[in-house]
């Protein structure tokens, strides 16, 4: 597996069986799946734009650092983009390793790039006006622990 980028929706569940059914050797599989939230209560949309090749040259890259730097026996990277209704899945990292250590700390790697350095464009839609989704401190401050 690797990276997949696109508009279709995805089940997360089907997702992790098949990464983990295609895992030899693994010890430990674990995955975080993003949904599209709605804190505010009045969330019509989130639309996310993005670069084709470029985009997904940019998380085939940080999969491979990814994989060297945790030893991991795989890793998957799945990211949606276009029109998105609350509660819909966003986005999906899984990681394979041997151990759970280098399996837990590859996917926390892949989340806070991610947040902070993938080339994804956010907008949230609400009560017809769209804002774009502004880059957070707190993002930027858990990528610099890597």
């Amino acid at each position: 597996m690797s990276v997949r980028v696109g508009e279709a929706a995805f089940d997360p569940g089907a997702e992790l069986n098949a990464f983990t059914a295609a895992v030899a050797g693994a010890g430990a599989v674990v995955s975080f799946s993003g949904i599209v939230r709605d804190l505010q209560g009045d969330l019509e949309a989130m639309e996310i734009e993005h670069y084709p090749g470029m985009t997904e040259s940019a998380l085939q890259a940080i999969r491979d650092e990814a994989m060297t730097r945790f030893s991991l026996t795989d890793a998957m990277i799945l990211h949606r983009h276009g029109r998105l209704e609350p509660g819909a899945p966003i986005m999906m990292v899984a990681t394979a390793a041997p151990h759970r250590a280098d399996a837990f700390a590859a996917a926390e790697f892949l989340m806070d790039y991610l947040k902070s350095r993938a080339p994804f464009w956010k907008k949230e839609v609400r009560a017809g006006r769209a804002d774009w989704v502004a880059a957070r401190d707190e993002d930027e401050d858990a990528l610099k622990r890597w």
